[in-house]
């Protein structure tokens, strides 16, 4: 499989989602988890949290139609799985999203940035699953 190197809009990209990490704990008090920021809208306590919620899950969207108004063009995604693999794998997610208590959102880079010894701790046994799984 053949892989782009892309520091450029890796870093701006790293940028992006720290500032937006930022932004929701300044302006709401919350951490950027996005399956939790899913299941919260999916589920909202309230109407004030389901429309937050859905303001950032809308942002999530729109963000690569930003993208084609100032570049002119989608960004190039390819996807090498079948549906019924990626829905598989969507499962395997979920579960690990529970049972690890956050994803990657929020484990690592919002808990660690708060230096949460569960989030460190978390965020290791993503990366070497993903390690020994590629």
């Amino acid at each position: 499989m053949v892989t782009e190197f892309t520091p450029v809009a890796s870093l701006a990209g790293g940028v992006l989602i720290g500032l937006a990490a930022v932004g929701l704990m300044l302006l709401r008090g919350r951490i950027l988890g996005a399956t939790g920021i899913l299941a919260g809208a999916l589920l909202p306590a309230s109407r004030y949290d389901w429309t937050w919620r859905m303001a950032l899950l809308l942002g999530m969207f729109l963000g690569p139609w930003v993208y084609f108004m100032a570049a002119g063009v989608l960004p190039t995604i390819t996807v090498p799985a079948s549906t019924p693999l990626l829905i598989f794998g969507g499962v395997l997610v979920g579960i690990g999203v529970t049972l690890g208590s956050g994803c990657t959102s929020g484990h690592g880079v919002c808990g660690m940035a708060r230096l949460s010894p569960r989030s460190f701790a978390a965020t290791g046994t993503f990366m070497l699953t993903t390690a020994l799984t590629v």
